[in-house]
């Protein structure tokens, strides 16, 4: 038998209730494969807790009103105007 931590009777076992057929050789592929991936998860135990949730601070500016532009320097460097606004493709 393998060393792997996932046993291919386990993987068959679910490719049956997935319906999908799979060799001996596949079995033991994915078992490797899973057990990889298993490997992936522990690593997360690993990762320290928090223990508690940081104080959250407004690093937004406050909103300062300001001049717009005017329509002429909004549309000066339009490819296109017609009657003092933006001239687009014609929609069928």
């Amino acid at each position: 038998m393998s060393d792997s931590p996932v046993d291919p009777a386990a993987v068959e076992h679910v490719a049956e209730l997935a319906r999908v057929d799979l060799d001996e050789e596949e079995l033991t592929e994915f078992a490797a494969q899973f057990a990889e991936i298993l490997k992936y998860f522990e690593a997360l135990d690993e990762v320290p807790a928090v223990d508690a949730e940081p104080e959250l601070v407004n690093v937004m500016r406050t909103d300062a009103v300001r001049d717009g532009l005017t329509q002429e320097e909004a549309l000066r460097n339009a490819p296109e105007t017609e009657d003092g606004f933006f001239k687009g493709p014609t929609v069928s």
